[in-house]
C-alpha cells in the first residue's frame, strides 16, 4: 500500500511540473507579444509626436510611410509569431498532456499487475498459513494420542506392579488354598467342556471344595453352595462306557470275516405222478413215450420249480459285502467318539439289514452277530452337558475383590 501510494504522489508531481511549465510558457509568450505590440505602439507614438512637432515634407513623409509600413510589416510578423507561438505551445501542451496520459495508463497498469501480484502472494500466504496450521494440529493431535497410549501403558504397568507387590507383600498362607480351588474349577471346566470327561470333572470340583471348606471361612458359604450345586449336576449326567462300546464295535468288526454267506434258496419242487403204460394197443404211441421217458431218468433227470430264488454272491461281491460291513462299524465308532447318535444309529442300523440279508440266518454265530447289534443301537451315545460352571465366575469375583482390597491396604500403608 506505501509503494501504491508513492507512486500515486509521483504521478501527480509530474502532472504538476507539466502543468506549470505550459502555463509559463504561455505567460513568457503573451508577455513578449504585448512588449511587441507596446514597442510598436510606442513608436507609432514617437512618430507622430516628432510629425506634428516637425514640418512635413515629400522625402519625410514618404520616409514615415515605409516608417508606418514597415511597422505595420513588423506588427504582423509579431502577431504571426504570436499565433505560432501559441499553436506551438497547444502543440506542446497535447503532446506533453498525451505523454501523461500515457505514463499515467503505463503506472496505472503496473499498479493493477502490482495489485494482481499482491492478491495472489496474500492468497498463496493464506493457503501456506491454514496448510501449516492444519500440518501442526494434525502433528499435535499424533502426539497428544501417542502421549494418551504412553500414559495408558504406564498405568497399566502402575497397576501390575501394584498388584504384583500386594500378592508377594500381602499374601497370607490362607490365599493359597484359595487359589488352587481356582485352578481345580478351572481345569474341571476344561476336563468338562472340552473333553466331555464328567467323572474327572466332579472330583476336580469336589476337591476344590475340600480346599475352600479348610479356609473355615463364613464368608465364603455362598461359593460353597455353588460348588454343590455344580457338583449335584455334574453327578447327574449318565455316564457312557465309550471304551467298552468302542471295543465291542472292534471285536464285531474281526468277527465279519467268519460270518458264513447265505446260500441260494430256491422253491419246493412239485410232486410228479408217473406215468403208466396202458394196456391197449392204440396207445402205443404214448406207451413208447412213456417208456423212453422212463429209460432217460436212469441218466438225466429235469425238474421244474416255480418261484423266487436268491442267487450266491461271487467272491468278489463277499470280500466288498464284508469290507462294507466293517465300514459301517467303524463309523459306529467315530460316532461314539463325537457323541453323534444319529449317525451310530444309522450305521449299525445299516449293517444289521446287511446281516440279514446276506448271511446265513440258521448260523449260530449270525445270530449272536445281529443280537449283538441289537444290543449296541440301543445304547445311548450322546448327553447334554450343562453350558457352564457358575462357581467359576463366582470364585475369580471373590479372589479379585480380596486382592482389591489388599492393595487398596497397601497404598493406605504407603502414605
Amino acid at each position: 500500500m506505501t509503494s501504491k501510494k508513492n507512486n500515486n504522489d509521483q504521478v501527480k508531481s509530474e502532472k504538476e511540473s507539466a502543468v506549470t511549465t505550459d502555463t509559463q510558457s504561455t505567460d513568457q509568450l503573451a508577455s513578449s507579444k504585448k512588449s511587441e505590440v507596446k514597442g510598436s505602439a510606442d513608436k507609432g507614438e514617437a512618430a507622430n509626436h516628432s510629425t506634428n512637432k516637425t514640418t512635413t515634407t515629400p522625402s519625410d513623409t514618404q520616409t514615415s510611410e515605409k516608417a508606418v509600413t514597415f511597422e505595420e510589416k513588423q506588427g504582423k510578423r509579431g502577431v504571426k509569431l504570436g499565433v505560432v507561438a501559441i499553436v506551438l505551445s497547444i502543440l506542446f501542451g497535447g503532446g506533453l498532456t498525451y505523454h501523461l496520459q500515457q505514463k499515467d495508463a503505463q503506472y496505472q497498469a503496473q499498479i493493477n499487475a502490482l495489485r494482481s501480484q499482491l492478491e495472489q502472494t496474500q492468497s498463496s500466504i493464506q493457503s501456506e498459513l491454514a496448510a501449516t496450521e492444519k500440518a501442526t494440529l494434525a502433528k499435535a493431535t499424533e502426539v497428544t494420542h501417542h502421549a494418551e497410549t504412553i500414559l495408558a501403558q504406564q498405568q497399566k504397568s502402575i497397576e501390575s506392579l501394584q498388584l504384583a507387590i500386594a500378592d508377594v507383600k500381602g499374601r497370607r498362607p490362607n490365599d493359597w488354598l484359595l487359589a488352587e480351588a481356582d485352578y481345580l474349577v478351572k481345569l474341571a471346566g476344561r476336563k468338562l467342556f472340552l473333553e466331555h470327561d464328567a467323572e474327572s470333572a466332579t472330583q476336580l470340583m469336589e476337591s476344590a471344595d475340600q480346599r475352600i471348606a479348610a479356609l473355615n471361612d463364613p464368608s465364603l458359604v455362598p461359593l460353597r453352595k455353588l460348588m454343590a450345586k455344580d457338583i449335584t449336576t455334574l453327578k447327574s449326567i449318565p455316564i457312557i462306557d465309550r471304551d467298552g462300546l468302542v471295543l465291542r464295535l472292534t471285536a464285531l468288526q474281526q468277527q465279519v470275516d467268519d460270518l458264513p454267506l447265505a446260500n441260494a434258496i430256491l422253491p419246493d419242487a412239485q410232486p410228479e405222478q408217473p406215468q403208466e403204460v396202458s394196456q391197449d394197443i392204440t396207445d402205443w404211441q404214448e406207451n413208447l413215450k412213456t417208456s423212453l421217458k422212463d429209460f432217460s431218468e436212469n441218466f438225466i433227470t429235469f425238474r421244474s420249480r416255480d418261484g423266487n430264488i436268491i442267487p450266491l454272491l461271487s467272491p468278489q461281491q463277499h470280500f466288498y459285502l464284508k469290507e462294507n460291513m466293517k465300514a459301517k462299524l467303524e463309523t459306529a465308532i467315530k460316532a461314539v467318539y463325537i457323541e453323534q447318535q444319529d449317525i451310530y444309529i444309522a450305521a449299525l442300523d445299516t449293517a444289521e439289514q446287511w446281516s440279514h440279508s446276506f448271511f446265513d440266518p440258521d448260523s449260530n454265530a449270525v445270530k449272536e452277530f445281529d443280537k449283538a447289534l441289537t444290543l449296541l443301537s440301543e445304547q445311548n451315545v450322546q448327553v447334554d452337558y450343562p453350558v457352564k460352571l457358575e462357581t467359576q465366575q463366582t470364585l475369580s469375583d471373590v479372589i479379585r475383590d480380596r486382592l482389591r482390597r489388599e492393595v487398596t491396604t497397601l497404598g493406605t500403608e504407603d502414605k
